[in-house]
């Protein structure tokens, strides 16, 4: 039997938006580096932007499937943990451990999420509605 999970498509909305603001001040409140704080306003944006066009009830154009929006932000929480190396600042401890601290927050959300649940579209699961509604 599956687990439910605890993270609806608006909960996910909500912590898209909250993460990108987060990530956005990171920058400046830790006094990064110039090639992290680049990395960090690029992936706050990034989030932004994604958040604003997928398909669940705080977006603003739902033009990204809820389940692609999850698909790129694994794909972006896989690359971070090798960012620092890349683009030259793995010296810099709050910026590399903040990569990793946003890969398992991506892991940890993706894994709660409730990817086909209620919320995308703002509809009630097909299961859920009456015959009639059909």
């Amino acid at each position: 039997m599956k687990r439910p999970k605890p993270i609806s498509p608006r909960v996910h909305g909500m912590l898209d938006y909250s993460t990108a603001a987060a990530v956005a001040a990171a920058p400046r409140i830790m006094d990064l580096p110039a090639p992290a704080s680049r990395l960090f306003e690029t992936l706050a944006g990034g989030y932004t932007a994604l958040s604003a066009v997928t398909d669940y009830p705080l977006s603003v154009r739902r033009m990204v499937p809820f389940k692609g929006h999850g698909a790129a932000e694994l794909a972006i929480g896989l690359a971070l943990p090798a960012m620092p190396w890349l683009l030259g600042f793995a010296d810099n401890r709050a910026a590399r451990n903040l990569c990793f601290g946003l890969t398992a927050l991506t892991l940890v959300v993706a894994a709660l999420t409730d990817w086909n649940g209620a919320g995308a579209r703002g509809r009630r699961p097909r299961s859920s509605r009456s015959k009639l509604a059909r």
